[in-house]
């Protein structure tokens, strides 16, 4: 939410939507309010500042009355200091405009106001002081812009007209005046002004205005073309305005900046641009030294003097440094200056004397340098230029900084280049496999003269061969990707170079820690060391460091770790140390410290992976068993069953060199995920499962204690499930417990056990609870929510869904998030809510995005879909449901469950569009799926589905019967489901059937038309 003050006071919502505040005080007190936003404002102070002297009689109440309806609108709270607006600072444009005024964008900042502060609210006592204060400022505002900008002198004489003793401005016009030539009109604005001081003020000009009444008279001010002493700029620059404001920032408060990072971020172009814009370059006063091709420490004065297109006369070198300086010092020293000292790093010593000894002798010099690592010196600021911002799953890519420099670039060498459906997945690629650094993005854009981007992204992993189309006229260390990288590593020591090559073997980075054991004992100095040379980027400084390594950066390592003959030994170390960790945090991923243990594999992921894929790929058994033991709980949790499903099959082809109790595990692992889409085979899973007893894998194995009861539950073993629960519940480890009690839920509820399985569920909810483990919760809260939905009770089960999901977004597992989000969301529909209802799928839409996860994106087209159904909305939930079609016959995850689902949800649709024949053919597919399954709760689904087609064909009996066929199915009507409510209000309730739940699944089949020979 966004508060604006200058001009009439308005309220704009997150989505820009307009807010309507209400009556006229009460856009006085959130105005008063804005005016401290984020704070407490004393009753005392907004009476006063409201009323004034006249209050009403009972001003306390008025003002809560006030506060009662601005409520409804805005954020406002009562705290013990007063009443408080929630919201952040920048989101007042009063703030926002003294923000970017600090900042020096002065445009956006003027461009804020839309007429007289506070129009609306001038009444209020407090507006017309804050008013008077707000114009000031706007006026200071747009003093500095002339000052830091063009001289418009139309402009400043309009200004001046209205304000003609404020003295700052009448010398800015008369400036202005005298750069077009106009000096005689410059001294009548003096005079007038000097004048006016007198007889209204009685006092004299400043010494400021005196001064350019001065330079005026002398002809100081004439026009005068300024030389423009920097590099040419013959491209656009692109994606650095956050860094020019920052930099700009730092030079205004320092008198030395340095922009420091690795080779081809762009730091050169950085520093060129903001020393373009820099008011003294409009002076002539700006100055620019390229390092690069200086090789002796001797020879830096004499660039220098070559960047003011002066030279040495002949003599001793050593004297014509000093001489060298006083001539520079002499130049700088005429006027307020600005030297760019580029590319010091391989100097970094000398550049550093150099520029500490200059600054003391010019007082008013301030100079910006660029380097590969600080020049150490007292005052000086640095700005880190990394890489442009990377796109990461979002699907609008445009804005970000990479993006929009490839395609700047990529158009620049093919034009007609665009970033569309054919092209955004490679250009996402590129920015992200070359770590978003300008100069490897240049390069690969210039690869488009000659291939597609499709060619480039296949020839990454060759990028020193594929990016060598640099500029002819560049430096020869910036025409190639390699060229860049090795300029870098030139100038690394010894000890350093080896630590350097070492890390390359964590594609993830890492921490002090596994480094130290991986790389080489007490390596801290000479890590710092590589971090400060941009060799080594550092991040997490809050909690413990981890320090990475750009890929570009890495690659070469990995190529320098080869060619020295450490490679062999340093793998086995990494492989070795990430068994070891997955091996330690595995179990914690059931405990208390579960999301603790999930930070660790998040930060690891990439290590452990390439661990895990090297072991494979090495058949290195032994190694590659235990790392996927060790990480593969995590993925489940997480919801990264490809990967596990795809390591698990891996792993299982190194065949007979794994031990029984873990070929055992995984082939279980293996059949369960396979069980969606498809079931496992009653006898290939009962052997499986004697093979985990048999092996001792079952008592060794926590994740077992569901697995195995499941395994025999999903393949139609109920006598095996009943073992397998009854042998987890008699388990030491209090997880497989819960776990026990988790899977004997679903037993009882195939079993019409309703209340047997929700005891099961609150046992395994609160021994969940009790070991910490908050994937076990949320699962189980999801399930009670849905069994609470079909007593009728939907705010109840919206309750649970929503516990549900908190818990799931602690735990940041992405599925479980969206499976709880978009079940949330159809239960709002459920209960009628459906302006709720289309919000939460709309977040739970967003939600995907960002994660970038297709297989969920679809099962939200199916949630939308009957969102919209419940909403009376047909025609677009029969788009979505087509879409969902199209969409989920390409998925390996749902499978067979298309067919079921889409059969489902078009008979619902034909229900609504007054078509029973049609809903009735589609019905009988999934009833065919579902007893086909076996699956007694989505089997009384749709036996109540068929219900409502018998209802809509005029067959009340024969629907009368199909309720009490899927009572005896699942136990109960869906009495959560709005339908089903009006079908009973319109029946009764049904009878009870008193038949076996077989014989029911047979009459429902026949009523269906499916043939059970």
């Amino acid at each position: 939410m966004r508060v604006a003050l200058l001009g009439p006071t308005t309220v704009v919502a997150e989505d820009g939507t307009p807010v309507d505040i209400g009556g006229a005080r009460v856009r006085m007190l959130l105005a008063r309010l804005a005016l401290d936003p984020g704070r407490p404002v004393p009753t005392t102070t907004l009476i006063d500042d409201l009323w004034g002297e006249q209050p009403p009689a009972d001003a306390s109440n008025a003002l809560q009355s006030l506060v009662s309806r601005l409520r409804k609108v805005c954020p406002v709270s009562l705290e013990p200091g007063g009443y408080r607006l929630g919201i952040a600072t920048e989101d007042v444009d009063v703030f926002r405009f003294d923000q970017l005024r600090a900042a020096g964008r002065l445009d956006e900042a003027l461009a804020l106001w839309r007429g007289e502060p506070l129009a609306d609210v001038r009444e209020a006592p407090f507006a017309q002081v804050a008013a008077a204060k707000f114009d000031e400022a706007r006026l200071a505002a747009e003093e500095e812009r002339f000052t830091t900008g063009e001289l418009d002198a139309a402009a400043l004489t309009a200004m001046h007209e209205r304000h003609p003793l404020r003295e700052r401005l009448a010398g800015l016009l008369m400036r202005a005046l005298c750069a077009q030539g106009r000096q005689s009109d410059a001294l009548q604005i003096y005079a007038a002004v000097r004048g006016r001081l007198a007889d209204e003020l009685g006092v004299d000009p400043s010494a400021e205005l005196q001064q350019v009444h001065l330079a005026a008279l002398r002809g100081e001010l004439g026009p005068r073309a300024a030389v423009d002493r920097l590099p040419v700029r013959l491209t656009s620059f692109v994606g650095r305005d956050d860094e020019l404001a920052e930099i700009t920032g730092l030079l205004g408060q320092a008198r030395l900046v340095t922009l420091v990072g690795p080779g081809g971020a762009g730091k050169t172009r950085l520093a060129t641009e903001v020393a373009a814009r820099h008011p003294l370059h409009a002076k002539g006063r700006v100055w620019f030294a390229a390092l690069a091709g200086v090789r002796a420490a001797e020879d830096l004065a004499g660039v220098v003097l070559g960047a003011f297109e002066l030279s040495f006369g002949t003599g001793d070198p050593l004297r014509r440094t000093g001489e060298g300086m006083n001539r520079i010092a002499d130049v700088l020293g005429a006027g307020e200056s600005l030297l760019v000292l580029d590319n010091c790093e391989h100097l970094i010593s000398a550049a550093a004397e150099f520029t500490n000894e200059l600054l003391r002798r010019v007082p008013n010099l301030r100079v910006l340098a660029t380097s590969r690592e600080p020049l150490a010196i007292d005052g000086e600021s640095l700005c880190p230029v990394g890489p442009l911002a990377v796109p990461d799953g979002q699907d609008d890519v445009s804005a970000f900084g990479a993006v929009r420099l490839f395609l700047d670039r990529a158009s620049a060498v093919k034009p007609g280049f665009q970033l569309d459906e054919s092209t955004v997945d490679d250009v996402k690629l590129i920015c992200r496999r070359l770590d978003g650094m300008p100069l490897a993005l240049e390069l690969a854009a210039a690869r488009l003269r000659s291939m597609t981007v499709r060619q480039i992204t296949q020839r990454l992993d060759d990028r020193f061969r594929l990016l060598t189309s640099g500029s002819r006229t560049a430096l020869p260390r910036q025409r190639t990707l390699r060229a860049v990288v090795e300029w870098s590593w030139d100038l690394l020591t010894e000890e350093e170079l080896r630590l350097a090559r070492r890390i390359a073997v964590f594609p993830a980075g890492a921490d002090l820690a596994a480094i130290e054991q991986v790389c080489a004992e007490d390596s801290l100095y000479v890590l710092t060391s590589l971090v400060e040379k941009s060799i080594v980027d550092v991040v997490e400084l809050d909690a413990e460091p981890r320090y990475r390594m750009l890929e570009t950066i890495r690659v070469y390592a990995a190529e320098q770790l080869e060619v020295c003959g450490e490679k062999q030994e340093i793998v086995d170390r990494f492989r070795r140390y990430y068994r070891d960790l997955t091996g330690r945090w595995e179990p914690l991923t059931r405990t208390a410290r579960q999301v603790e243990a999930i930070g660790v594999y998040e930060a690891e992921q990439d290590n452990i992976v390439a661990a895990l894929r090297g072991a494979i790929d090495d058949r290195e058994v032994g190694l590659a068993a235990d790392l996927l033991a060790g990480v593969f709980w995590y993925w489940l949790v997480k919801g990264d069953n490809e990967r596990a499903e795809l390591s698990v099959r891996d792993v299982l082809a190194l065949g007979d060199g794994l031990p029984a109790d873990v070929h055992a595990t995984f082939r279980a692992m293996q059949l369960i995920m396979a069980a969606v889409p498809g079931l496992p085979a009653t006898a290939e899973a009962a052997q499986v499962i004697e093979d985990c007893v048999s092996s001792g894998a079952a008592d060794k194995h926590a994740s077992l204690a569901i697995a195995l009861p499941m395994l025999a539950f999903l393949s139609q073993n109920q006598e095996l499930a009943r073992r397998e629960v009854k042998r987890a519940a008699a388990s030491e480890d209090a997880w497989a417990r819960a776990g026990a009690d988790w899977a004997l839920s679903f037993i009882l509820v195939d079993e019409g056990d309703l209340e047997g399985a929700e005891v099961a569920r609150d046992r395994a909810y609160e021994q969940f609870v009790a070991v910490g483990d908050r994937w076990g919760s949320a699962m189980t809260l999801g399930m009670k929510a849905t069994f609470v939905s079909h007593t009728g009770d939907n705010l109840a089960a919206i309750a649970l869904y929503q516990r549900g999901l908190d818990v799931a977004m602690e735990l940041r597992s992405l599925d479980d998030a969206v499976q709880q989000r978009w079940r949330l969301a159809v239960e709002y529909a459920r209960l009628g809510d459906h302006a709720t209802a289309e919000r939460e799928v709309i977040e739970a839409e967003q939600y995907v995005r960002n994660i970038g996860n297709d297989q969920m994106s679809i099962m939200i087209d199916y949630a939308k879909a009957e969102v919209l159904l419940r909403a009376g909305r047909i025609a677009e939930a029969r788009e979505l449901s087509s879409r969902f079609k199209r969409r989920a016959t390409l998925s390996a995850v749902l499978g067979s469950f298309v067919t079921e689902w889409s059969a489902i949800l078009d008979s619902r649709i034909a229900i609504a569009d007054g078509d029973p024949a049609e809903a009735e053919k589609r019905v009988a597919v999934a009833i065919g799926t579902t007893s086909q399954r076996s699956d007694m709760p989505d089997l009384a689904t749709v036996t109540e589905l068929l219900a409502q087609v018998r209802y809509a064909q005029g067959r009340h009996e024969s629907a009368s019967r199909l309720l009490g066929l899927a009572a005896v199915i699942r136990g109960r009507l869906d009495m959560g489901d709005p339908d089903m409510r009006r079908l009973v209000a319109e029946l009764g309730e049904p009878e009870p059937l008193g038949i076996a739940k077989a014989e029911a699944l047979r009459e429902v089949r026949e009523e269906a038309g499916i043939s059970d020979s």
